[in-house]
């Protein structure tokens, strides 16, 4: 191996080690106790060190964006290959993105941590429109699929998109009590499950 290899080896695993201290903190103390010295003790470079590699804590967490709505994208695309109709793709989307921000809650919390995110941000992310784009495909061919062939997509996937991660966010700031017989998490999935059907005879109407 080279001279130029091995410093470009040796410049990822500190970079990979810094994103691995940096979410140990996260997993431990939460996102907003991030910080570059805290990360710095952690893998015991000095400041500058991280700094080299990322050039505020805001990239850092930029990072873990890109990748929690990869792992979002991934697993929603993963759920409607499993089906081919799309009525029940967007079934199966809505339960594996209620699925995922309850497995992967401190990525769930960052990623929304600002708000919504922009149309700004769908342009600069890949992986945050790749993820919009399995919920956009599906809904459109649903539009295509129903009578209603005037309503727009893009206001139906941010009513899609805003109805689930309300839910979520209700779900994950207090602990449910049971309902009806069932459990915090089987009642809210019915929940979700109602909203979904509601939303796809909309479509079909």
């Amino acid at each position: 191996m080279g001279i130029v290899e091995r410093k470009e080896r040796q410049r990822k695993e500190v970079r990979d080690s810094i994103l691995h201290a940096a979410w140990q903190i996260v997993h431990d103390d939460g996102w907003q106790t991030l910080s570059i010295r805290k990360i710095a003790d952690a893998i015991e470079y000095s400041v500058p060190v991280v700094y080299d590699h990322f050039e505020n804590k805001e990239a850092i967490l930029s990072e873990f964006n890109r990748q929690g709505f990869k792992l979002l994208g991934d697993r929603l695309k993963e759920a409607k290959d499993k089906h081919p109709k799309a009525a029940i793709q967007l079934e199966a989307i809505a339960i594996a993105y209620w699925d995922f921000a309850f497995g992967n809650k401190e990525y769930y919390q960052l990623m929304y941590g600002l708000g919504m995110p922009t149309c700004e941000s769908l342009n600069s992310v890949p992986e945050l429109s790749a993820f919009i784009g399995v919920i956009y495909s599906t809904i459109e061919e649903l539009i295509k699929e129903g009578n209603n062939k005037t309503a727009e997509p893009w206001l139906k996937v941010h009513s899609f998109w805003s109805m689930i991660h309300g839910l979520v966010s209700i779900n994950l700031l207090s602990t449910q009590p049971a309902h009806l017989g069932l459990t915090p998490d089987e009642f809210n999935k019915t929940i979700l499950k109602d909203f979904t059907k509601g939303f796809l005879k909309g479509l079909a109407e």
